[in-house]
């Protein structure tokens, strides 16, 4: 059984830099809002570092916070979970359409023949970047979808259609 966290956060309207600093810090550690200022995510230690992080910026909004263990009756379980899974599969989806993206522009670059260090180097940034993007979204998915293992066999495609290409750039370019 899941045990759930609830994140009970209110931050004056203005200025609104501190609002939103908390919102981008609890959505980047995976919690999901129920409600205005309501926040719910599985009790895990994977989220401590950032539920502090967010508590401090309550702080200096001059806000209020309270971190509730909560065990849900009923369908509230259900509930919860339905909430943080959906979050979860919606990121899983998004990145592996990114995937897909940079798999698509890899093969128009070969198409064009375009095999210059520069173009192989911000391939590389872009692969870097779905690499970290992955990682986050991993360390999230504490409820360990299955998901995850679709992303990761595109991102080990993603990895061989950049290598596949490097390829060609060094055999046009050194030879």
């Amino acid at each position: 059984m899941i045990e759930w966290l609830l994140v009970l956060v209110q931050v004056p309207a203005q200025p609104s830099r501190y609002r939103v600093a908390v919102w981008r810090e609890l959505r980047r550690i995976g919690a999901v809002p129920l409600s205005p200022g309501t926040w719910v995510l599985p009790s895990h230690p994977a989220f401590e570092e950032g539920l502090a992080r967010a508590e401090e910026l309550v702080a200096k909004g001059r806000g209020s916070w309270t971190l509730v263990d909560a065990a849900p009756r009923n369908l509230g379980a259900d509930t919860f979970r339905s909430a943080y899974e959906a979050a979860r599969l919606e990121e899983w989806a998004e990145f592996m359409a990114d995937c897909g993206k940079f798999e698509q522009e890899i093969a128009k670059e070969i198409s064009r023949e375009k095999f210059t260090f520069a173009e192989l180097e911000e391939e590389e940034q872009s692969l870097e970047r779905l690499r970290r993007w992955f990682r986050e979204l991993k360390s999230r998915d504490v409820l360990h979808l299955p998901q995850a293992g679709e992303a990761s066999d595109q991102l080990a495609g993603c990895t061989a259609a950049l290598e596949g290409y490097a390829a060609m750039v060094y055999d046009v370019t050194l030879p």
